[in-house]
């Protein structure tokens, strides 16, 4: 056996051993003994919590300041179901569309500056009322129970309900799928695909006043949702010995549950202007800096401290971080100054 030809045996056999010491030096990263922290591995990622906003969530905040400070009466409003009517299931279980639409729109109005009623989960509320009318519960130190008294609870104004009505694949498609290559089979190959599609929601909601029952908005809004996929790569021989295969790609879908909020606030957005009595986005040509509505929603201030309060940090990203926000990490290492 010539000098080369046991080279290449050597090369050949080298080869799978790599891969197979490359193989045991990953699996060896987790360990099967808890460290001392008490975890067998530590978790990826510290991307910070961020608020969650749609491209009609700064107008729901503005009509929330309009809303306070025109000392516009924002009526009582409660959230019913908004239910999935599409019955599109993934083929590993599971509905495709978020089941939590209901609590979308309760955010939505909360931006809007709505005085919300709960009427979606009562389950707490009836608890405590079955156990106060059974002088279950006490409220001081004197062992004097709850009393249950008539006109307590505020009824709301309006209700909210509806459900998601569409769900639509592939609206549009395109794409491009390349191949190009010498016919030498030693000579590289390379390829090369781009594709974008389309899908689309839909959702219909309906406000109905509580009283009468009678429907007093109705509203059927759709939104089109684009996804892209792109890739490459190459394929090719090396002194008849050696194999280089690379690709590469990326691939992206607009959310879908995203595209259900954004609906969702744009048609709660466009019911909350009726019911104010706005005429359109000229309003927001001001701001209230004592306002307590943000993107993240809004809320009832504990204590007497509006203009100091975290009404406007709350869709801060660094706020409260361990790594980001210099007062928690001082105060998580015990120094204060």
């Amino acid at each position: 056996m010539t000098r080369v030809s046991i080279l290449s045996a050597v090369r050949r056999r080298r080869a799978p051993a790599l891969l197979l010491a490359g193989a045991m030096a990953l699996s060896a990263c987790t360990s099967t003994v808890a460290g001392r922290n008490g975890l067998y591995a530590k978790p990826i990622g510290n991307a910070p919590v961020t608020a969650n906003p749609t491209p009609y969530s700064a107008a729901l905040t503005c009509m929330g300041q309009y809303a306070s400070s025109g000392n516009v009466v924002a009526p009582r409003i409660a959230v019913g179901r908004i239910l999935d009517y599409t019955g599109k299931q993934e083929p590993e279980g599971g509905a495709k569309i978020t089941q939590g639409a209901s609590l979308m729109a309760i955010s939505a109005f909360a931006k809007a500056g709505a005085r919300l009623v709960e009427r979606y989960d009562t389950s707490v509320s009836e608890l405590e009322l079955k156990y106060a009318n059974n002088k279950l519960i006490g409220d001081g130190d004197d062992n004097s129970y709850r009393k249950i008294k008539a006109g307590s609870v505020p009824g709301s104004d309006f209700y909210l309900v509806g459900g998601i009505t569409e769900l639509n694949y592939n609206i549009s498609s395109s794409g491009i799928d390349a191949y190009g290559g010498d016919v030498d089979i030693n000579d590289p190959k390379g390829f090369l695909n781009a594709k974008t599609y389309v899908l689309n929601i839909g959702l219909d909601l309906r406000l109905v006043e509580t009283r009468s029952l009678e429907v007093v908005d109705v509203i059927s809004y759709q939104k089109q949702i684009i996804g892209r996929e792109i890739g490459a790569g190459i394929f090719a021989f090396f002194n008849n010995q050696n194999i280089i295969d690379i690709s590469a790609g990326t691939r992206a879908l607009e959310p879908v549950q995203l595209a259900v909020r954004s609906v969702i606030e744009r048609a709660v957005l466009e019911m909350s202007a009726n019911l104010y009595g706005v005429s359109g986005p000229d309003i927001c040509n001001f701001s209230d800096p004592l306002g307590t509505i943000g993107l993240t929603g809004n809320f009832v201030t504990a204590y007497d401290n509006q203009e100091s309060n975290n009404a406007f940090t709350r869709q801060d990203p660094s706020r409260w971080h361990d790594r980001r926000d210099r007062t928690v990490r001082r105060g998580l290492r015990g120094r204060y100054d």
